[in-house]
Parts: structure tokens; sequence; C-alpha cells
């Protein structure tokens, strides 16, 4: 499992088998695993396998995404925090 509170970086060469939970997470390599982060971008060379839960998903044109997607809708999780109040 990996843990930031800032970027996570997935190299072209780097492979990750595992749970990732950071703010921001680019994959140029290949991610096996949950993810959860505010921003996830997948780019050309990248490849995520597993579940994927943010804010934002950007997956660039020949990265590959084979899973699920939830995306969490901001507005929504504000007006849920308005409502516990």
């Amino acid at each position: 499992m990996i843990k930031s509170s800032k970027e996570v970086n997935v190299g072209k060469n780097g492979h990750v088998k595992g749970d990732i939970t950071t703010k921001r997470l680019v994959v140029q390599g290949l991610v096996e695993g949950s993810i959860h982060a505010e921003r996830v971008e997948i780019k050309a060379a990248g490849h995520v396998n597993g579940e994927i839960t943010s804010l934002e998903l950007v997956i660039e044109a020949k990265g590959i995404f084979q899973g699920n997607s939830i995306v969490k809708d901001t507005a929504q999780k504000s007006l849920t925090n308005e409502t516990r109040k």
C-alpha cells in the first residue's frame, strides 16, 4: 500500500501491485489495485487494472483502464457535509 498527501508518479517501467491513496496520481507504467485520489491521470503508456475512486479521472489517448471508476462530485460532497451539520 502506498499513502501520500502529495503526488505519486508511477514511471514507464514502474509496476505497483496494491492500493494507492494520494492527492494526485500519474500513471505511466502499470498499477494493479485500488486507487483513491483527488485526481488520477493515466498517460499514453499507462495501464490501470482495478478500481479508481476520484474527483477527476483523465485518460490520455492509448492509456488503458480496466476496472471500475467512481468519480465523486465535489458539489455533492459539500452538500452532504452541510446536511450533517
